[in-house]
């Protein structure tokens, strides 16, 4: 390039990109380029539709050649309808969403219930989310499909991350999803810590955190209360690291359902550590269809974990045909490898506290439990009884 025309053209940018900023009362700190969301249009009142003002916000982040950083002051926002960040054209090497206030969906469950994902990020890079709330409102949804109408919308995930990589979630709050309240898909160096999701336990499909099809994914510090997984784990999820972790009521951290497709990636080097249950349905599991599929899950370990009156401490079910439909007298092609259960403690709501049931036709190989002690306290004949059950196909 002409040195000439290179100097002509910086010359020329500068004074514009002055004008821009003084114009929305942005500050530029050292390399970063701070937004307020206000100076956009937002109102922290939980009423007026802020939409605008983040994308607004948004666009303005990604044409910054510097690092962007976009402030959402104390207040409730109101953001109605599904909102997609893409990160396609984007110019900044990263953009941080510093959240005090929280994000507010529309009351009407309608709105926003046939939507996929309610927050979404497409394509993005360095994109942290630090801070702050999410309120979904989905309890009028969660009740009308506990009523069994037929009107119900599917429902919308709170956040969703697709196609992006260098993701950072820290200290977040996640109140009330429709469906899934966080989704990590085909990502990589995703890094989550300290975040809090709350649904009701019989809240239907709130599974808390689901990756899949994504790599190098970490966990750390969070709290999940849910009515389904407290993390579920699907097809194609490698090199995941889950630590110090509160599940509970929740339905487990689960591998799977897998299996569903004949063709389907799998799952390996999955590590759950210094993990606690608290009542639910489910601790570990591992779940694939009975029906013939590719897909496998080696090389997982669960190490330090304590149970606190689960009905299912420990499950593997490769016999998950739901409703009987598309999979009656069929057995599970998954291979499941290599799965370690150490420093397993605690109480089990029933009596069969390990359940191993494999496929008849691809039988669990390498399963190994150390140290596990699981007691279920059952009155019978007046007398207190302490039982361990273990119920093995392997």
């Amino acid at each position: 390039m002409d040195e000439s025309a290179s100097c002509f053209t910086r010359a020329s940018v500068v004074p514009i990109m002055i004008l821009f900023i003084l114009h929305h009362s942005f500050i530029a700190e050292g390399t970063t380029l701070v937004l307020n969301i206000l100076s956009f249009g937002a109102k922290p009142n939980g009423v007026t539709d802020s939409t605008q003002a983040f994308m607004d916000a948004w666009s303005a982040a990604c044409a910054s050649l510097d690092s962007s950083t976009i402030t959402v002051p104390k207040g409730r926002y109101l953001l109605p309808t599904a909102m997609v960040f893409k990160g396609d054209n984007c110019k900044s090497p990263g953009i941080t969403l510093w959240i005090d206030g929280t994000l507010v969906a529309s009351s009407d469950y309608q709105i926003l219930g046939q939507a996929d994902n309610w927050l979404s990020f497409e394509t993005v890079t360095g994109v942290s989310i630090i801070g702050g709330g999410l309120d979904a409102k989905g309890t009028s949804l969660w009740a009308c499909k506990l009523a069994g109408s037929t009107d119900c919308p599917s429902g919308a995930t709170s956040l969703s991350f697709t196609n992006s990589k260098n993701i950072r979630i820290d200290g977040l709050m996640s109140l009330n999803s429709q469906m899934y309240h966080i989704v990590i898909n085909r990502c990589q160096d995703v890094h989550i810590q300290g975040v809090k999701i709350i649904a009701a336990g019989n809240s239907p499909n709130t599974d808390g955190i689901h990756v899949q099809l994504s790599r190098n994914v970490a966990i750390f510090d969070t709290s999940i209360k849910t009515g389904d997984d407290c993390v579920s784990i699907g097809p194609g999820t490698k090199d995941l690291w889950i630590e110090h972790i509160s599940c509970g009521p929740s339905h487990g951290i689960s591998i799977g359902s897998l299996g569903k497709d004949l063709e389907e990636e799998g799952v390996q080097n999955v590590t759950v550590k210094d993990a606690i249950f608290k009542g639910g349905q489910n601790g570990l599991r591992i779940k694939s269809w009975a029906r013939p599929s590719h897909g496998f899950v080696h090389s997982v370990q669960f190490l330090d974990v304590v149970m606190l009156n689960v009905q299912n401490p420990i499950i593997i079910d490769q016999n998950y045909c739901p409703h009987n439909l598309n999979c009656p007298g069929q057995v599970s092609g998954v291979k499941v490898s290599d799965i370690l259960f150490r420093n397993i403690q605690g109480t089990s709501a029933t009596t069969i506290a390990v359940n191993l049931d494999c496929s008849a036709k691809n039988p669990c190989r390498g399963i190994k439990l150390e140290n596990v002690s699981l007691t279920c306290k059952k009155q019978w004949l007046g007398e207190d009884i302490r039982h361990l059950i273990f119920s093995f196909a392997v």
